[in-house]
């Protein structure tokens, strides 16, 4: 018998959105995880709030709600705020009911920019890394370092004279065309007026110049997962200058580590630096041949690559690439929608920790 396409109004609804989720779910595991480093961070939430006014957001829903956000790739806050509406998924794991109104998407950013700029994304990241079920995947002594470009919320358009010389209009309107030929731009007499800590940085020989910032990474090389991260400006130093600084900043008691890196990281001040800090420098050899047909002296000699270790490293390190791909495809980090450098590097730090938080279903699935 055919069935009837007419649609039949109900006056009450009874919904439980705990039995509309099925059970082997992937974010049923993963909210667990993350309400588990959500109670750890409590006091934290609490020194960013005052204790009189109207009750804003609960900051558990503000960062449950930012995950989801890179979890599914969302562009925008309008249309997370619309998925909230329809979606008992998403209201799940949220933590709204079915009734419960959702947030103007103004109200949303202007919440979300307190966590941001209370580095609660560092914070979440390192709870979620202390919780014992993930702790016990993570490695103490083989880690990975590398960096990306991470394109700015600017036009090339805005890089314009520090002193302001360079103002002229050559048409109407406020986005107007204008001709940069022959014109010689850097960042020493240049900066971008829309964000002014971007910086103008090129990948390589016969690549475009960008508007971008830096974004790093630190993995460890038993699992892949990403166990620090931080944002900078563009440099040709940053990348070293920050693979110092993560470094650092591990507590590791005393304990020698290795560090596997690709040849950009091949400088023989830096393998001097690691090898002062105790960390072995398996770092991937920089032998090109320069413009007299010479190779290029490198700086990790024999004591480092007779090693088995080292091959193992070279293997590992690769799969830093990974990280940086799904944060800036799935996550849509390939171009920031947001200005500043500490807020591009909370979110930057968040979009780590929701890497984390999707491959750890399955890595604990295979856990005894």
């Amino acid at each position: 018998m055919r069935g009837s396409d007419e649609r039949s109004g109900s006056l009450f609804s009874y919904v439980d959105l705990e039995a509309r989720v099925r059970p082997d779910h992937p974010l049923r595991k993963i909210r667990e995880i993350v309400n588990a480093a959500l109670s750890d961070l409590s006091t934290a939430f609490a020194g960013l709030y005052t204790d009189f006014g109207r009750p804003s957001i609960a900051p558990e829903r503000l960062l449950r709600a930012m995950l989801l956000q890179a979890f599914y790739g969302i562009r925008s806050e309008r249309q997370l705020m619309e998925r909230l509406e329809f979606d008992l998924l998403f209201r799940w794991f949220v933590g709204l009911g079915v009734d419960d109104p959702v947030w103007d998407h103004s109200t949303f950013s202007k919440n979300r920019d307190r966590l941001l700029e209370g580095e609660i994304a560092v914070k979440f990241l390192s709870a979620v890394l202390a919780q014992p079920k993930v702790k016990r995947l993570l490695s103490s002594d083989h880690f990975s370092v590398d960096g990306t470009l991470i394109g700015a919320w600017a036009s090339i358009k805005s890089f314009r004279k520090k002193d302001g010389g360079d103002n002229d209009s050559e048409g109407p309107g406020r986005n107007s065309e204008r001709s940069f030929h022959k014109e010689k731009r850097s960042n020493e007499t240049h900066q971008s007026t829309t964000d002014p800590e971007a910086r103008l940085y090129k990948k390589g020989d016969g690549q475009p110049a960008k508007l971008c910032y830096m974004g790093h990474a630190l993995m460890e090389n038993r699992h892949g997962l990403a166990v620090g991260g931080i944002v900078s400006q563009a440099t040709g130093t940053a990348e070293r200058e920050t693979a110092l600084a993560l470094i650092d900043s591990r507590d590791r008691g005393g304990r020698r580590i290795t560090l596997g890196a690709d040849k950009a990281y091949d400088v023989t001040q830096f393998v001097r630096d690691l090898r002062e800090r105790s960390v072995t420098p398996h770092i991937a050899i920089d032998g090109h041949l320069s413009k007299t047909g010479i190779a290029r002296k490198t700086a990790v000699d024999a004591r480092t690559t007779r090693h088995a270790g080292y091959e193992i490293s070279q293997r590992c390190r690769k799969r830093i690439e990974e990280v940086f791909g799904w944060i800036k495809s799935s996550a849509g980090l390939a171009k920031i929608k947001l200005r500043g450098r500490e807020r591009v590097d909370a979110v930057f730090t968040l979009a780590l920790a929701a890497y984390n938080l999707i491959r750890l279903p399955k890595l604990l699935a295979m856990q005894p």
